[in-house]
């Protein structure tokens, strides 16, 4: 009998090790099938130290797990979830544990199309300044919103960066990106210069005591760790609110910050897409549909035909 919970464990360590997931992708994978595991334990009727076989695990399982989840979670969320069994069902047939996947024959849920948000320029530059810069903490800070904006990197890239992989001589970082994949980013003099102001003072915060991870890191928390993603979102936070900036905006509102930005100054996307690391040139053109409903919005004002009365 081959029981879910086994296989679980197994699929997580599979994509840590072998597919080089984040430890935040991991731990999200985890949580997903956690929770499927435990409807699978209501659904089927099984006494909490019943194990749940795989093979009992059906595509009417899925969906109704999927049912219940509508009743709390956005369609996107939904479609998440659904994505990790999908992707451990996928290990399973691979591991001749399972015949088929299951989760292929359950339709993803529908999703509203969203543009995504972004930041004015004049915005982001107020939110890049807003650090104050006499303290360790501030000049860290302004490090790496400028990192943020001038690369378009994804929160788990910046966490993950180490002293070894960047060149600020040749303003080029080494990240990487979903799936293990690196790329080489470049960065612009003003970060360049503003990652050299925090490795003068990066010592104040490494204290003299260190782990492996903390020697390697780029950038610290205050507790003498890696920064971790809530710390850098929490970050940003202090900041939007500090320039009274009351906008949802998150690490990633950034990088679509800077990919508009760049489209808007006549970048071509092939080369946006390389700086984003994205697999797909149809993931970067949503950044063209931004540009095009402020488009839209400007023609509506203007044009004697379109204006609203």
């Amino acid at each position: 009998m081959e029981e879910f919970e086994q296989w679980k464990e197994k699929f997580l360590v599979h994509i840590a090790r072998e597919k080089n997931f984040s430890k935040d992708t991991v731990a999200g994978y985890g949580s997903d099938l956690t929770e499927f595991g435990q409807y699978l334990r209501e659904y089927f009727e099984l006494a909490e130290s019943a194990p749940v076989e795989v093979s009992k695990i059906d595509k009417k399982a899925i969906r109704a797990w999927l049912n219940r989840l509508y009743d709390g979670l956005q369609p996107v969320s939904i479609e998440r979830h659904l994505a990790s069994v999908r992707s451990m069902f996928q290990y399973l047939v691979r591991a001749g544990v399972a015949g088929h996947n299951p989760a292929r024959l359950v339709r993803s849920p529908k999703k509203e199309k969203k543009l995504p948000k972004v930041l004015s320029p004049d915005e982001v530059i107020g939110l890049l300044e807003a650090p104050g810069e006499e303290s360790v903490l501030g000049i860290r800070d302004r490090a790496i919103l400028e990192l943020f904006y001038a690369a378009g990197i994804r929160v788990g890239e910046l966490r993950g960066l180490n002293l070894a992989d960047i060149d600020l001589d040749e303003r080029e970082l080494r990240v990487m990106g979903k799936g293990g994949k690196e790329r080489v980013v470049i960065i612009n003099e003003i970060s360049a210069s503003k990652i050299k102001e925090w490795l003068k003072v990066r010592s104040k915060l490494a204290g003299s005591v260190l782990n492996p991870d903390t020697e390697q890191a780029l950038f610290l928390s205050h507790h003498r760790r890696r920064i971790t993603k809530q710390g850098i979102e929490n970050m940003l936070k202090k900041y939007l609110l500090k320039i009274g900036l009351f906008k949802a905006a998150t690490p990633h509102t950034l990088r679509h910050s800077f990919a508009t930005h760049l489209l808007d100054s006549g970048m071509d996307l092939r080369s946006i897409q390389e700086l984003l690391g994205h697999a797909s040139l149809s993931t970067t053109q949503r950044y063209t549909q931004v540009g095009l409903k402020e488009l839209q919005e400007a023609y509506d004002d203007a044009h004697p035909r379109a204006r609203k009365r």
